[in-house]
């Protein structure tokens, strides 16, 4: 491939083999395209270089219109190219479109409006699709005009366009196949009857909540190939839609979560992944990873004046930061460094092999309506120093369709894998988990179950009528402090095997913590912006395991309940 004359192919090459400078996450996205290349096969995913083509080549009928460059031709850049290529080009095994979903992060002034714009118009115009329904989609209808006046510019300044569509107030159409393209925004008179064929939003930090995110998506049911594309900078808002996404995109790019649907590529700063710091955003050389514009629809002169300004004057390095170099600066650092994370995996571990050795658990009981984990840490094989954990996640069956498209979060891949199991009815079944966990009792040598006294008592008593030792674990600094620095200990050095189990990954990527001023730790459910539960049982069991692995001698009161 690395003859190749797309230039979408040789800008991922490129920046895979370092020939361009280039941040982690677009780095991951380029890695994702290139190994798809390779093994996509064998998963119905195939490259249609004609269609990665065609809309590239669409774009040479489009002019800018203003600026210097007015009245020009518009010719995507590189990594302009990656982003529009891969995202028309790769189709599934029926020929329909692969991505249903793009999520772009970029620096201000990259050109992202024209792309906008672009894209709305192939949607419309060259996309085959009869009837096509177009919006651009914002929190007022105002601003929504803002990308779809620039589109309206384009096709007056296009001969080819011209022809082909036709412009009235707030609309721009194609009587040939009856398709529109039109502003949206939450204050427009109706948002029913949708029947969206291409969504494309601007700025989705902007947006407060996941309102019209949604509204849309609800919209795109009755297309073959819907297509949603959201382009933004870096925010400040840790709960908004637009990090929900952000955040997802990490997870798909990681490999954390696997969704062919979802197309993502983020230019930012780099964070070290250990220490959480970020890399010198004075250095000039790094600027291009947020900005892969810059020099050409982003000026040198500019960047470095507003750096000037942000060193001389604190107030503004945010600003600076999140606009200019695409660091959302009121994000948390995540806790466990995903890479060794992941390099904990030392594959399934056998029934046969779990009988007889000593084990203990942990359990975090959610609200009624949410994921409820346990999880068990199992001693060391002789001759082998690594802790095998194994976990039981339950979610309620009733409305997980929803919850998936709700969430973001692949409750039904899980639930076909085993990894996750439903329980009876729209709320948790607790007697469902009982009798589950006395299963456990049962089949392994449980020594105690650590657990969560939030909400707990009945559980607790009736696994103790049971003969199971509950131990109480409270979720203060003094007890989690000690748990996650030996956890962390124990990731660092490779001594626990959670055998790729995903759901507890995607938990653990999602760990968030806290630090009081004399610098312990617990985990941050405010600022963990996804669920943690499986990943605090962990935390409670291997802390217990530890301690007894120590201490063999009976560490239980007379009744077998106590509070650490």
């Amino acid at each position: 491939m690395a003859d190749s004359e797309y230039l979408y192919h040789v800008y991922a090459e490129d920046v895979v083999a370092g020939r361009v400078v280039a941040g982690r996450w677009t780095r991951l996205a380029c890695e994702r395209h290139l190994r798809d290349m390779e093994e996509g096969g064998r998963r119905g995913l195939w490259f249609d270089e004609e269609s990665a083509q065609h809309i590239i080549d669409f774009y040479s009928f489009l002019r800018h219109s203003k600026g210097r460059w007015a009245g020009t031709p518009l010719l995507l850049e590189p990594w302009q190219q990656f982003f529009v290529g891969t995202l028309f080009g790769w189709m599934r095994e029926d020929g329909t479109r692969r991505f249903r979903y793009a999520y772009l992060e970029v620096g201000r002034k990259n050109g992202k409006s024209t792309l906008l714009s672009g894209t709305g118009l192939y949607l419309v115009a060259a996309d085959g699709e009869m009837g096509a329904e177009v919006y651009t989609a914002a929190t007022k209808r105002a601003q929504a005009r803002i990308i779809h006046q620039e589109s309206i510019n384009m096709v007056r300044q296009s001969p080819f366009l011209s022809r082909i569509l036709t412009i009235t107030k707030d609309n721009i159409h194609m009587e040939s196949t009856m398709s529109k393209f039109e502003p949206l925004g939450r204050d427009s008179k109706t948002l029913d009857g949708l029947n969206v064929h291409g969504a494309i939003i601007d700025e989705l930090h902007a947006h407060p909540t996941g309102d019209m995110w949604d509204v849309l998506e609800t919209g795109t049911g009755a297309r073959d190939q819907p297509l949603m594309v959201a382009i933004t900078t870096a925010g400040s808002n840790r709960h908004s839609i637009c990090y929900q996404l952000h955040d997802y995109t990490k997870k798909v790019l990681q490999g954390i979560v696997e969704d062919d649907s979802w197309h993502g590529v983020i230019y930012a700063l780099d964070v070290d992944p250990d220490t959480g710091e970020l890399e010198d955003w004075e250095n000039e050389d790094v600027w291009v990873k947020a900005n892969p514009n810059l020099g050409v629809s982003k000026g040198w002169d500019g960047m470095r004046e507003k750096a000037r300004k942000a060193k001389a004057v604190p107030a503004r390095l945010n600003a600076f930061l999140q606009k200019e170099l695409n660091v959302w600066t009121q994000a948390s650092t995540r806790w466990l460094n995903p890479d060794r994370w992941n390099a904990c995996n030392y594959g399934p571990v056998r029934e046969d092999d779990l009988r007889g050795r000593r084990c203990w658990g942990g359990l975090d009981l959610s609200s009624t309506l949410d994921v409820t984990a346990a999880v068990f840490v199992f001693e060391p094989m002789e001759g082998r120093d690594v802790w095998d954990v194994v976990c039981m996640f339950w979610l309620p069956e009733e409305n997980l369709m929803e919850r998936v498209k709700r969430d973001r979060v692949p409750y039904d891949a899980w639930v076909r894998d085993g990894f996750l199991k439903l329980t009876p009815g729209d709320v948790v079944d607790y007697d469902f988990i009982e009798h589950e966990l006395a299963e456990a009792l049962d089949r392994w040598r449980v020594m105690e179950i650590a657990f969560d006294p939030w909400n707990a008592t009945s559980v607790v008593n009736r696994m103790q009528d049971r003969g199971a030792v509950m131990v109480g674990f409270r979720q203060g600094y003094k007890t989690m402090n000690p748990a996650m620095k030996s956890l962390e200990v124990a990731v660092q050095r490779r001594v626990i095997n959670h055998q790729g189990n995903p759901v507890l990954s995607w938990m653990a990527d999602n760990l968030v913590a806290s630090r009081d001023p004399a610098g312990n730790m617990k985990p941050d459910k405010e600022k963990s912006v996804e669920k943690i539960d499986g990943i605090v049982a962990l935390l409670m069991a291997y802390h217990r395991a530890t301690l007894q692995a120590v201490d063999d001698g009976s560490v239980y009161s007379s009744d077998g309940l106590f509070l650490i």
